[in-house]
C-alpha cells in the first residue's frame, strides 16, 4: 500500500510578479540623471533622461526638445547611454568579485621562489 501522504506534496508557490528592482533602477537612472534611449513597442527610439516616473509611466526630458510622458505599456527597452569617455572607463573598471589581472608569465597554480622556478 503507498504512504497516503505521496501524492500530496507541497507545491511551490509562484514568484511574486513585482519584485520591486524596476522601481530601484528607475529611481537609480533618474538620481544620477543617467541619459537612457527608450525604444517604444511601435520601435520608435526616444532619448534623455527620466526625471521622474510612477507605476503608469515616465517622464523623459529631453535636450532642446519637449519632455515626453511615456506609458510603461508602450515602452519595450530602456538602455543606458554612454557619454563621450565613459566607455574606456567602463571598459576599465573591475567589478566585485573579478580576479586581478595577472601578470605575463606567472601561474595561478605555480608558487614562485626567490629565484623565479617553480616549487
Amino acid at each position: 500500500m503507498p504512504p497516503i501522504h505521496a501524492s500530496r506534496r507541497r507545491q511551490k508557490s509562484p514568484p511574486p510578479g513585482e519584485t520591486g528592482q524596476e522601481a530601484l533602477y528607475l529611481r537609480f537612472l533618474s538620481e544620477k540623471q543617467v541619459r537612457v534611449a527608450v525604444k517604444l513597442r511601435d520601435g520608435e527610439v526616444v532619448s534623455g533622461w527620466i526625471e521622474y516616473f510612477d507605476d503608469r509611466m515616465i517622464r523623459l526630458t529631453r535636450d532642446g526638445k519637449p519632455n515626453l510622458f511615456i506609458y510603461k505599456t508602450q515602452i519595450r527597452t530602456i538602455t543606458e547611454v554612454a557619454r563621450r569617455g565613459d566607455e574606456s572607463r567602463r571598459r576599465n573598471m573591475r567589478r566585485p568579485g573579478d580576479t586581478p589581472p595577472q601578470r605575463s608569465g606567472a601561474s595561478p597554480d605555480m608558487d614562485n621562489g626567490a629565484n623565479g622556478e617553480a616549487r
